[in-house]
């Protein structure tokens, strides 16, 4: 019990920080709508953000990465009701790991090399602004690198490879609609037209933190727990007080720290090695607990703070 609670609160606390930038967006859009249309946001938002996008794209996730099994027996294995499903899944767990793990250290270096931030880690402080062409050189030779080391099994490399693939597609239409987002909230449109709007960018979001839920633990179920509390509270905290968190300056660091971290434990899992229960939930708390504490004190020391970079 004592190693399921620390998996679903590592998972809770990964999706708040994880999904910070996405309130900030929400929060921004839902200023210029009616308190109507921000309520059908909260309402269709849980069932789109919590049930959907963090019910089902896990379980779909899973079924992909099990070829061997139907939908159906990767749904019975998730709640322990077929044995020889859940130990079909098992043997496939790496497959989905070092996709995840390509995926979340390409996360990492993408903020690391080319967005803009307030240096806290040592890592942050060593990239330098004009240092972004690195991102792209890494991401080729962490894509050979997998590929090798992967050579015997064919499904890991196709895992390594959709994983990078994920990666630049999601980030694309990211980047397409935050330009986008600015025209969107002072256009003259229809309140129906911004929810629309807001729900394709809350699900792109979305996937960032299920990928890397898998890093906790590969059980479908307690990924639907830790994740849909998590996107519970993060809308909360869109409606009364993101602003407020948006002012610690080095929160974002801890939190995308913690995700090269858990890229690397997946990684590590896909090859094979051990990596204790309670270690990405250590380390994600450890990460962004020094960072807010950091903020924290900054914050009362200065009055102010910096808006978190997006």
């Amino acid at each position: 019990m004592l190693s399921l609670a620390l998996v679903i609160i590592g998972l809770i606390i990964f999706e708040v920080v994880n999904s910070v930038d996405n309130a900030i967006v929400n929060a921004h859009m839902l200023r210029t709508m009616s308190a109507k249309a921000r309520r059908w946001f909260l309402l269709w938002g849980i069932l789109t953000a919590v049930v959907l996008v963090r019910g089902l794209l896990p379980l779909m996730i899973v079924w992909f990465t099990t070829p061997s099994l139907s939908i159906f027996e990767v749904f019975a294995a998730t709640f322990g009701a077929n044995p020889v499903a859940k130990e079909a899944m098992d043997a496939s767990a790496h497959i989905l790991l070092i996709g995840g793990g390509m995926f979340m250290l390409l996360l990492y270096m993408h903020w690391l090399f080319l967005e803009k931030k307030d240096p806290f880690f040592f890592s942050d402080k060593l990239v330098r602004p004009n240092y972004g062409v690195w991102f792209f050189a890494g991401a080729a030779i962490l894509l050979v690198t997998f590929l090798w080391l992967s050579r015997e099994d064919p499904l890991a490399m196709l895992g390594a490879a959709v994983g990078n693939a994920v990666f630049f597609i999601l980030y694309g239409f990211r980047e397409m609609a935050e330009r986008q987002e600015h025209v969107v909230e002072h256009q003259t449109t229809s309140d129906v037209s911004k929810l629309m709007f807001l729900e394709v960018l809350d699900t792109s979001f979305s996937i960032d933190g299920v990928i890397g839920a898998f890093a906790f633990t590969t059980s479908v179920f307690l990924i639907f727990i830790g994740n849909g509390i998590g996107a519970l509270v993060v809308r909360e905290l869109t409606i009364r007080s993101i602003e407020k968190i948006a002012k610690y300056r080095w929160i974002k660091n801890g939190a995308m720290t913690s995700i090269g971290f858990l890229g690397i434990f997946m990684i590590m899992k896909s090859f094979g090695a051990h990596v204790p229960e309670w270690l990405p939930t250590f380390v994600t708390v450890s990460m962004v607990g020094i960072t807010f504490w950091a903020s924290h004190k900054y914050l009362k020391k200065n009055g102010t703070g910096n808006t978190l970079a997006a």
